[in-house]
């Protein structure tokens, strides 16, 4: 063989080699091209604990995780032996200020009444008295047979004796007409405030019997029965299943479509379905989030969306943590 088919040999392997290189990289590359890119969410839902304004110990779980209640089904029962203490405290407070405004309304006793009644006649009697005395004294002395001195003393007895009979009618007045206006509005006043401690504690005790505001699946129950609770320590969790929906974090150059309003479909790996959801919520979750540096080439940043969506179509036992997948 001549030098020079050897060397067309050679040029034709190394042609040959490059083709199938270049045939391989073309071939690699359109399969990478259409491979999809994948966006994973998750299905979450809304929750709302259950808990208590007053300290006490659980006497008694209703429900465990997993049970579906509804609204105005009983939880828990607490045992808060305190607020029954206050309660007590504050019927007996109630009840001595409704005596006190009782009191306030009747006025005196009917013996008082008496007492004054009499009191004031005998006053009466010894004005009489005093006033026929002055005038025979006057009398008298207008006559020339009487003092002055005595005349004097008369008529100073005479006042006394007046002034004693009205002390006495004011008295009397007093006890007829009971306690004033002001003290029969302070005792009223008192009454009130008694009757609003007994609603404040009411309150409370409805607090030891815990329902349910809204239906829904209990998801966690923290305490056992027998453990104390503080004052707002969570009971248990509740989810509300009807309030479902998908969060994803998109990188903005893959948002494309998504959009508040927009519709999109997701796969659903766990029963191997598709369904349609619709954008309700998009924000940037900030500098702190999962971004892409693409400034090492010259170019920019890409920060990360939270893109959340509610299903448009419904897929009976979607659940909170399952995968919600988006092609594109």
């Amino acid at each position: 063989m001549s030098a020079k088919s050897q060397h067309n040999n050679i040029l034709l392997a190394i042609a040959g080699f490059v083709a199938v290189v270049i045939i391989v990289a073309l071939i690699g590359f359109l399969a990478l091209d259409r491979e999809p890119n994948v966006i994973q969410g998750q299905v979450e839902v809304s929750e709302y604990r259950v808990s208590s304004k007053v300290p006490g110990r659980i006497l008694e779980l209703r429900v465990k995780e997993g049970d579906y209640v509804k609204a105005g089904d009983t939880l828990a029962i607490l045992d808060a032996p305190e607020v029954r203490a206050k309660m007590e405290q504050a019927q007996s407070a109630e009840s001595a200020a409704a005596a006190l405004e009782l009191k306030a309304r009747n006025g005196a006793r009917e013996e008082q009444i008496r007492g004054a009644y009499n009191v004031l006649q005998q006053a009466k009697a010894g004005y009489e008295i005093a006033e026929k005395s002055y005038n025979r004294v006057q009398r008298l002395y207008d006559e020339g047979v009487m003092s002055a001195q005595k005349r004097d003393e008369a008529f100073a007895n005479y006042k006394a004796m007046e002034a004693q009979m009205k002390a006495a009618q004011s008295q009397y007045d007093m006890a007829v007409n009971g306690a004033r206006k002001e003290d029969k509005m302070a005792a009223a006043a008192q009454v009130g405030r008694a009757k609003g401690a007994v609603q404040e504690v009411n309150s409370y005790i409805h607090e030891t019997v815990q329902t349910a505001p809204k239906e829904g699946e209990v998801s966690d129950v923290y305490p056992k029965v027998g453990e104390l609770i503080g004052t707002g320590s969570p009971i248990m969790s509740i989810a509300v299943m009807d309030d479902m929906w998908g969060t994803f974090n998109v990188r903005e150059d893959q948002l494309g479509d998504l959009k508040v309003g927009s519709e999109f479909t997701v796969f659903v790996p766990a029963f191997n379905k598709e369904i349609r959801m619709k954008v309700y919520y998009l924000k940037d979750q900030g500098s702190y989030a999962v971004w892409k540096a693409t400034k090492a080439n010259g170019q920019y940043d890409l920060k990360t969306f939270e893109v959340k969506a509610r299903p448009v179509d419904k897929l009976d036992g979607l659940r909170p943590g399952m995968s919600l997948i988006i092609k594109k």
